[in-house]
């Protein structure tokens, strides 16, 4: 039943059973009349006009949405108003019907007016809560859905960015090879579109198979290779029951980004970069290694976040964003003198496993 029918059925039911309780109660002590009969019919519906009036005054003037310092005024403001006018309507009668007992008790106009407020206030209490709270639910309602889709939208801008310098960087090592090795050049184009459609790709998902991200990663590195040539040693060590699972796309490419950009780049003698993966107490590790140094002074390393663009804070975030504060984690190191190592831990998810859970989430909310 529809919530417009369900008003207007406790509208009707409600004062028709008080109406005809308290002409069951005025018959037995002075006997049925008709004339109170149709009376009770008038009141009836004179209730259920100021009541609906009521109601159209609070969704028209939004009340449920003011604060309760001036929503409960309001509300028993009305229900003495609403009262005041069923006793003006219904005082005159009974002073025509009722003269001795009416004569007798002089302050009975204020206790037909209590009574009625009584009633009315009732009716007025219990519409005005039920919006209220139906207004909060659904008021935080929108602020989940807001901030889900706040998250979607940030989680999406960072997991489809890429560095424009690497675009840049790898079309000058391809200009390259056009005349020196078309055969290599072809390649290297083909590993640049796989790379760019992937970004371009990584708004609409939130994870990928670790698989497909390392496929990302070694077209990147053949890319880099061209420039870097023996300067550069790509290393591999992936547990074979990882490759099916999900993380989130681009996200390792980032890293390696950043190992070659502040680590190899940087050493004379160039360097190493090696991607490792296995499973741990039900989550995924994946270690990036890779030669270089940390800085250690707070302002250098503020100066190090900014070089490194989206890299850093970007894994952080998007770790955050997708699995929650404290379910994933993230960390960069100096293990030894000369070698940093990035490591990420996310929870196992197969990808119907993290749909659903996502969809949980979210209903839960």
């Amino acid at each position: 039943m529809s919530k417009k029918r369900i008003y207007w059925a406790c509208q009707v039911g409600g004062w028709t059973a008080l109406m005809f309780y308290e002409l069951l109660v005025y018959s037995l002590e002075d006997g049925f009349e008709w004339e109170m009969f149709y009376f009770a019919i008038a009141n009836i519906m004179v209730c259920i006009l100021l009541t609906h009036f009521y109601r159209l005054v609070v969704r028209e003037r939004s009340w449920v949405s003011q604060p309760l310092y001036r929503l409960v005024p309001r509300v028993i403001l009305s229900g003495l108003l609403l009262g005041l006018l069923m006793t003006l309507m219904n005082f005159p009668i009974d002073m025509h019907t009722l003269k001795e007992v009416v004569y007798s008790k002089p302050f009975l106009f204020f206790s037909y007016w209590l009574s009625w407020s009584k009633s009315m206030f009732m009716w007025v209490l219990s519409y005005t809560i039920y919006h209220y709270v139906e207004s909060m639910h659904d008021t935080e309602i929108e602020k989940i859905l807001l901030k889900t889709s706040v998250k979607e939208t940030e989680a999406k801008i960072l997991r489809s960015q890429l560095n424009p310098h690497f675009v840049f960087n790898a079309l000058n090592s391809i200009r390259a090879l056009v005349s020196e090795d078309p055969s290599k050049a072809q390649q290297s184009v083909t590993q640049l579109s796989n790379i760019l459609r992937n970004s371009l790709l990584a708004d609409r998902r939130k994870t990928v198979e670790l698989r497909e991200e390392l496929k990302t990663v070694e077209d990147y590195l053949a890319l880099e290779k061209v420039r870097y040539e023996d300067r550069l040693m790509a290393d591999f060590h992936i547990d074979p029951k990882t490759l099916y699972l999900q993380i989130p796309p681009m996200m390792l490419q980032t890293l390696v980004e950043n190992a070659i950009k502040h680590g190899v780049q940087k050493a004379v003698a160039g360097g190493f970069v090696q991607v490792t993966s296995f499973l741990e107490n039900n989550y995924v590790h994946i270690h990036i290694r890779n030669t270089g140094t940390l800085v250690k002074k707070e302002n250098d390393l503020e100066k190090h976040k900014e070089a490194s663009g989206f890299g850093l804070e970007n894994t952080e975030r998007r770790l955050q964003l997708i699995y929650g504060e404290d379910s994933a984690k993230f960390r960069i190191f100096q293990e030894s003198e000369d070698v940093v190592r990035a490591e990420i831990i996310v929870p196992i998810q197969t990808e119907g496993v993290f749909r659903n859970n996502t969809q949980s989430t979210i209903k839960s909310q």
